[in-house]
């Protein structure tokens, strides 16, 4: 009885390593993007990444308008 199972056992683990092996390798998850530094926009508060923020006065924001609203041009 004990060969019985020591052969099934045997025959088990041979079968595992054969489909291990010969299945095709899954496609690897492409790379997580890397992560960009957050800004905070002066007027709404909303972050955005840094490299798509506009910056004015060490003050970023999310759109010109944002930026024009926060800074409206000098009156003549």
């Amino acid at each position: 009885m004990a060969r019985l199972l020591s052969l099934i056992a045997l025959l088990a683990i041979a079968w595992w390593l054969w489909r291990r092996f010969t299945r095709p390798q899954r496609p690897q998850p492409p790379a997580a993007a890397k992560a960009q530094p957050m800004v905070r926009c002066a007027q709404c508060g909303v972050h955005v990444p840094r490299a798509e923020a506009l910056a004015h006065d060490n003050r970023w924001y999310c759109s010109r308008a944002h930026l024009e609203q926060d800074n409206p041009p000098e009156q003549r």
